[in-house]
């Protein structure tokens, strides 16, 4: 037993230290079987009361390290223009944003969040959810697992994650609004399915689904196949997540557009290994 963990995490509930207890079978059978059909599966009340208020602490702590935006983005998180595609070419689209990040470099080494996210027990588990072994924990040190902030007013357009998978975790809920959504599998390997996404972006809520999470809730999320955005944030509280990732590609990180446009900066690691994506798909 991993005695940080089970101070984090409801063990007795959702003893993810085993998988091979029926308990957890009966879960990784449940996620999988969301994800597959759904892209998306939510464990209610996964972290512990007293190890969400220690996250919580801890973001507000830095504050003033959250690296804010509004600068406009599309879907494929660019803010750059190609004026070469047409006009109503879903990568011209750029929809307005502002949220920001405390970067995953900023956190403290003994950060309850860092150290979930570095257990085997959670890779593990989020990898048997899947599916998909072996995934790994993202190399990009900005952004593997960092916290997103959204104040009031605060808005997160329609967009594809870089990464494969992400977990979000749910640290505070704002009074209204904040409301996450998505267009499940929308995309897929050498298959961008433009046509499906410039529905979406023109208003088309055919394909949309909403989920409201609470404080505490893990979400497992296949967030590079699936459109999604978060609605804007009213009220006067501001809303808190943690959005630890994994890939299937373990020397894959960020591109420096990415990079400097949602985490503010560029690192040596971001233009080393800054080249085209296996998959196909924009990135």
């Amino acid at each position: 037993m991993n005695d940080r963990l089970k101070t984090i995490v409801d063990l007795e509930k959702y003893p993810i230290h085993d998988l091979n207890s029926p308990i957890i079978k009966r879960l990784i059978e449940k996620c999988k079987k969301e994800l597959d059909q759904d892209s998306c599966s939510t464990i209610p009340n996964f972290i512990l009361p007293k190890s969400l208020e220690t996250m919580n602490l801890e973001l507000e702590k830095q504050l003033d390290e959250v690296y804010m935006s509004k600068e406009k983005i599309n879907a494929y998180l660019y803010a750059k223009d190609d004026p070469s595609l047409p006009k109503e070419h879903p990568k011209r689209n750029f929809m307005e944003r502002y949220n920001g990040y405390l970067n995953s470099d900023c956190f403290q080494k003994n950060s309850e969040m860092k150290y979930l996210y570095e257990t085997e027990e959670l890779l593990k588990f989020v990898s048997a959810c899947l599916g998909v072994s072996p995934i790994y924990r993202w190399a990009d040190p900005l952004a593997c697992h960092a916290y997103n902030v959204m104040k009031p007013e605060g808005i997160l357009p329609w967009h594809f994650d870089s990464c494969e998978f992400t977990l979000s975790l749910m640290i505070q809920k704002p009074e209204n609004g904040g409301i996450f959504e998505y267009c499940a599998n929308i995309r897929e390997p050498g298959n961008e399915n433009f046509e499906e996404v410039k529905k979406v972006l023109n208003g088309d809520r055919t394909k949309v689904k909403q989920l409201k999470l609470e404080p505490g809730d893990l979400q497992i999320f296949k967030g590079r196949f699936t459109l999604h955005r978060v609605t804007k944030v009213e009220g006067k509280k501001s809303r808190y997540m943690c959005i630890p990732a994994y890939v299937l590609d373990p020397w894959r990180v960020n591109t420096p557009e990415h990079s400097k446009a949602i985490y503010g900066k560029v690192l040596p690691i971001h233009i080393e290994r800054n080249q085209a994506r296996s998959d196909g798909l924009t990135d």
